[in-house]
This record gives structure tokens, C-alpha cells and sequence, in this order.
């Protein structure tokens, strides 16, 4: 099947999130996505992997990527897609709908459409963004071909309301351990309970209050949490060791030094290990270029809480932000659904943007 690039954004949201691409197997859609691009000739096309990359060659003054990743966390009974009306307002429902395949729907249609936009325009869709982060087809294609990169504004299709967000927050995790003694628990008295060791650790964390901070005009709600607990040996020995697996989530203008410094004096006195960390990505907003897009799509500029791509713009010195539809709490959900009317508003808002009208 050639995916249909001149059909509403609607009906490619639909084409697309009907082919199932489960992180790993991205595979067929990326060769349907590969095949209709490929049929414009206004864009140059690059396959790196699963990673598709179609870009235009104008030579105008500015660059901008727009990017948009074509895996979906594992599928619930959640395909074919359907459209659905809820108190009204009606939805297209299944997985993928809200992250991030109307997203990408809305970019192919207007890869195809916009022969002669106002800015050149590099297009990638990329695979296993769902997974860990040395599948991400995103990083895989920067590290060997970073001079696709080169842009003075990136655009990543995260759901976020058919809103702008801004930059996103970092993320750090940590194990936090504590250590006892083994002893036969009818004999609790001559060992150590390692897990009645970890309730200082839980204390601290539950009363932990969540901090804004202001970014470049943007609030960043940060948040220290507890996201996993082992520990015990069997049902009759005193554990000797408990492990609190701990998620700190950072506004943009700490470092990962300074989040890391921040855990351990919040679980100081505790042997913590830190096992994952990315920066996050500040908003990106004061650029010219960026003032522009959010005049041109008329919307309203928020913080992004969660980690997102975007990260990896900022890192190379690319502002970037998040636009797409779909509502982000229900981005993984089995009941996973994008209004219709913010599809049309994103694509409309692009379109206004990329072709100066």
C-alpha cells in the first residue's frame, strides 16, 4: 500500500497508526513513509535505518526541523483505529493516535504540499523514541550524520493540546540503598532489617515538595519520586539489602552536576548510585525565528514537564520546542485518543507558519 499524502491529515493518521510499529518494529511503516516521500521530488531523501529523512534544498536563509518519532509503546486490543464523539467533540481513537502519529500525519501531508515554503525545511521520522536511548533512531542519526542537524529552529510533533511547550525538563534517576544484617526472622533481634532501613528514605521523599522554576518566562514543576522498591531474600529471613530506585525531574536550567548534587542532599546519609540522567532543554523561546512560529500558529506558550527529543536540539545549539495534537496524559493510555479538530488546527498553524500566509 502507498500511503496517500494527498488525503486529509485525518485519513493518514488513520493509515498509519492501522500499521502497527511497536518500538523494534517500525520496519513496514517506515518503508510505506520512505516510499510516498520518495514520489515528491522537491525533497531530497535520506533512510538511515528506520529513520526516514526528506528535506527540502531552496536555499532560503533558514533552516527548520520538524521531527516526529513512528513507534508506539506495545498494542492493547487498541487497533484498528475508530472515530469516536464524546460529549460532542468527536475523537480518533487507538494507539498511537495521540503519540505521536497525528503528529506525523500532519508532517507528511505538508512535506508533500509545501513545494516552495518561506524556510528550508529538514522533515526526519524516527524510530524507537519509546525505548532505551541508545535505540533512539534520533540520536543513532545525529551521531553519524550530524550536518543534518544544522538549523536555526527544531519542531518536535509531542502531543501538547495543539499548544506550544517550551524546552522540557531534565530527568535523573538513582538507587538508593540500604544494608542490614541476615537473620532467620523467628530470630529478627540478631540481624538487620535492610527494608525497615529504607522507611527514611520513603519519609524524606513523601514529604519532598515540588518546586517550580522559572525558565526564560515559563514555569518548570520539578518532582522527586520514588518509582521503585526491592529488597527481601524469603518469607522468613531478615533482607539484608533494600534498593528505592528514585526519578528526579529537573527544570531546564539545572545541570545534570547540579540535579545530582541536589539527590544527594535531599538522601544524604544514604549510599546512592546515579544510574541515568539527560539534560533537559530550555525553552528556546526568545529567538526571533521562534517568536515568529508562535505568532504565525496563534498559540499559547507552556512548559513541557516531561523529557522529550527536544533535548538533543538544545544540546547542539538548536532552540526547540514541542507542537502537536493530542493530549499528553493520555499519550500511552489504552483509551488513546486525538480530537479531531486539534489535527486540523496543527496542521492549519504549520501551514500558516511554513508558507508565510
Amino acid at each position: 500500500m502507498l500511503l496517500d499524502l494527498s488525503a486529509s491529515s485525518l485519513d493518514i493518521t488513520r493509515a498509519i497508526c492501522d500499521i502497527p510499529s511497536v518500538s523494534g518494529a517500525e520496519g513496514r511503516l517506515a518503508d510505506e513513509i520512505e516510499e510516498a516521500v520518495r514520489a515528491h521530488p522537491h525533497l531530497e531523501v535520506i533512510r538511515h535505518g528506520n529513520t526516514i529523512v526528506a528535506r527540502t534544498n531552496l536555499g532560503r536563509a533558514q533552516r527548520v526541523v520538524i521531527a516526529g518519532h513512528i513507534d508506539t509503546v506495545p498494542i492493547n486490543g487498541n487497533v484498528p483505529t475508530r472515530r469516536i464523539a464524546i460529549e460532542g467533540e468527536e475523537f480518533l481513537w487507538g494507539r498511537g493516535t495521540v503519540d505521536m502519529k497525528a503528529g506525523v500525519a500532519v508532517q507528511l501531508r505538508l512535506a508533500a504540499e509545501l513545494t516552495a515554503p518561506i524556510v528550508d525545511i529538514t522533515w526526519m521520522w524516527y524510530d524507537n523514541e519509546e525505548v532505551e536511548a541508545s535505540k533512539n533512531g534520533l540520536g543513532l542519526l545525529a551521531a553519524d550524520r550530524p550536518e543534518l542537524f544544522q538549523a536555526d529552529f527544531a519542531i518536535l510533533g509531542e502531543p501538547s493540546n495543539g499548544q506550544v511547550e517550551g524546552g522540557c525538563n531534565g530527568t535523573l534517576r538513582a538507587i538508593v540503598r540500604t544494608r542490614g544484617v541476615r537473620a532467620h526472622s523467628a530470630r529478627s533481634w540478631v540481624g538487620e532489617n535492610a527494608i525497615h532501613g529504607a522507611a527514611p528514605i520513603l519519609a524524606r521523599l513523601a514529604e519532598y515538595r515540588a518546586r517550580e522554576i522559572p525558565v526564560e518566562g515559563l514555569g518548570y514543576r520539578e518532582g522527586l519520586n520514588a518509582v521503585r522498591i526491592t529488597g527481601g531474600v524469603a518469607g522468613n529471613v531478615i533482607p539484608d539489602l533494600c534498593e528505592v530506585e528514585v526519578n528526579y525531574r529537573f527544570a531546564p536550567s539545572r545541570s545534570i552536576a547540579g540535579a545530582e548534587a541536589h539527590v544527594r542532599s535531599v538522601l544524604a546519609g544514604f549510599e546512592v548510585e546515579i544510574t541515568d540522567a539527560a539534560d533537559g532543554a530550555r525553552p528556546g523561546l526568545d529567538a526571533p525565528i521562534a517568536q515568529q512560529f508562535l505568532a504565525a500558529v496563534g498559540a499559547e506558550a507552556r512548559p513541557k514537564y516531561g523529557w522529550t527529543d527536544v533535548a538533543r536540539f538544545s544540546a547542539l545549539g538548536v532552540p526547540a520546542v514541542n507542537y502537536g495534537p493530542g493530549d499528553p496524559h493520555l499519550a500511552h493510555h489504552d483509551e488513546e485518543r486525538v480530537p479531531l479538530a486539534q489535527i486540523e488546527d496543527v496542521e492549519r498553524g504549520l501551514r500558516a507558519w511554513l508558507s508565510g500566509a
